[in-house]
């Protein structure tokens, strides 16, 4: 599958009260399938298996494999939504708070410990056998996200709008969050005490945070340091 209309739009009925439980088992069961076999090799009947769930479950949830699999890969558990406060003009106005915000997305799944390592791979199978929800997903939440950031540091940096070097500046802050992730077995298998709790991923954003920073004043003192050798001397 090529094409984000090959899979066609869901039409799940509300979740009950009492569904919830039910619900995520589902979505469990379906991320370790989908991540492992891909969205065409997985078959309904598998994840409801796996999930020790009715098959017609699925149907009342999700309304189809396409809708589970969209809800699989958009899941806030492992995927966090982009926080409307973060896109206030307050949140553009605090460039710290605005990256706070970005690398704690990056960071908060990675207490689920296996299923963040089925996320990724979900992700990069999306990228190999694609079905569209990629495109889904840069075009809802990471180029939202990467225009709030660039807002608040054309902002921070006294801008009128974000230019090439706030982009790449941009890209390069949510790279110290990519990283985490896309080396997440090499972190493990070096130094696992980084990531092996709660606290030391809290302590670990903190740091990304930090760098973060340090890239922001690094920007400034670039631009400082070009405008001076910019500005003309006065004759003497």
């Amino acid at each position: 599958m090529s094409d984000a209309a090959e899979l066609p739009a869901s039409h799940a009925k509300p979740l009950r009260s009492d569904g919830a439980e039910a619900r995520n088992r589902l979505l469990d069961a379906a991320l370790a399938l989908f991540a492992e076999k891909g969205f065409a090799k997985t078959s309904t009947r598998e994840i409801a298996l796996a999930a020790q769930a009715n098959i017609a479950s699925i149907s009342y949830y999700f309304g189809d494999k396409a809708g589970l699999y969209r809800a699989v890969f958009q899941d806030p558990r492992n995927n966090p939504a982009l926080d409307p406060a973060d896109a206030s003009a307050a949140g553009v106005q605090d460039v710290r708070a605005c990256i706070q915000g970005l690398l704690r997305g990056f960071v908060e799944p990675l207490k689920s410990g296996e299923q963040a390592r089925q996320c990724m791979k979900l992700h990069f199978r999306e990228m190999v056998e694609p079905t569209g929800m990629w495109q889904v997903e840069i075009d809802s939440n990471i180029k939202p996200a990467h225009e709030i950031l660039t807002r608040a540091l054309a902002a921070h940096l006294g801008l009128p709008e974000a230019d090439d070097d706030i982009h790449r500046l941009a890209f390069q802050i949510s790279g110290l969050g990519i990283m985490l992730h896309v080396g997440m077995d090499v972190v493990q298998a070096i130094r696992p005490s980084l990531i092996g709790s709660a606290e030391a991923l809290d302590t670990y954003l903190a740091r990304l945070i930090d760098a973060a920073m340090a890239l922001v004043e690094a920007e400034a003192q670039r631009r400082q340091s070009f405008s001076a050798l910019a500005t003309p001397r006065a004759p003497i």
